[in-house]
């Protein structure tokens, strides 16, 4: 009878505390989120903190119970949900198109780059207010002021990242007799399917900051509405209710990048194996 490989014994030993210590990080944040919510609601009953300047969850539940049934509440969120996913589309989409373009053509990318680091590093909350003068108060400024804090550093970073990649195999490429073409739909694009990914995770809280910062400035309806209007009647449990829904909006987003990044993750490795 052979023995058992030490080799296969020490990876799955491995893999098996992997698996382990993601449990214990998802535990551990779920317990935090639980303590945290707890301390909030027990200090506002016992006056720890002032509950009409910090609310507390059940008066946050509370007021969710009261919009719903007029569907308020489902309307803001609705419109802010809407309007994020577009931006964060049109990003997407002009974040890969730009930065294969600058790629293609590098007396462009030389000749742009200055203007891109430049709209890049500008203050996130200061194209909106231009935005809404410029273009009016409409739901096509809004989108486009979520475009306008994500779609910078998307093409600088996706730029990049398609110049970095393996001069080898853009050699082989050419070597067999292709063209740009085949360079970039054979090595550049595939080969940058986790920097996209990567790029997205991030592009999603962005199209959503830039969302909610139009919608504070020139907007009737949505979160980001709901928060400064709340906040300037003095209804702080709505305003912090709202905050509470984008934070779990943002989560929930992201968490589904993350899935897509995971299923491509985990396809990667099959086709390995």
């Amino acid at each position: 009878m052979k023995n058992p490989d030490p080799v296969s014994q020490r990876q799955k030993k491995y893999l098996l505390a992997i698996k382990r210590n993601s449990i214990l990080i998802q535990v551990s944040r779920i317990l935090l989120f639980v303590f945290f919510v707890g301390l909030w609601e027990i200090s506002a009953r016992t006056g720890l903190i002032d509950s009409f300047i910090f609310s507390s969850p059940g008066q946050i539940i509370e007021k969710m119970g009261e919009m719903l049934p007029d569907h308020t509440l489902i309307d803001h969120v609705s419109i802010t949900l809407l309007e994020t996913l577009i931006s964060f589309a049109l990003v997407t989409v002009l974040g890969i198109g730009c930065g294969v373009l600058l790629w293609a053509f590098p007396r462009l990318s030389l000749i742009l780059e200055p203007y891109l680091v430049v709209l890049n590093s500008l203050p996130k909350s200061a194209l909106a207010p231009l935005l809404i003068v410029w273009l009016g108060s409409n739901m096509k400024t809004i989108v486009l002021a979520g475009i306008s804090v994500a779609v910078f550093g998307a093409i600088m970073n996706l730029y990049t990242g398609f110049c970095e990649t393996d001069p080898d195999k853009l050699k082989l490429i050419r070597t067999l007799g292709g063209n740009k073409k085949d360079e970039l739909l054979k090595v550049i694009l595939p080969g940058s399917v986790p920097l996209i990914l990567s790029v997205m995770k991030v592009n999603i809280g962005l199209s959503l900051i830039g969302i909610v910062i139009g919608e504070m400035i020139g907007s009737k309806r949505g979160l980001g509405y709901l928060i400064i209007y709340s906040s300037q009647v003095f209804q702080l449990t709505t305003m912090i209710m709202a905050i509470v829904i984008l934070c779990v909006m943002a989560i929930l987003l992201y968490a589904l990048i993350s899935l897509l990044q995971w299923s491509y993750e985990k396809k990667s490795e099959n086709q390995i194996k």
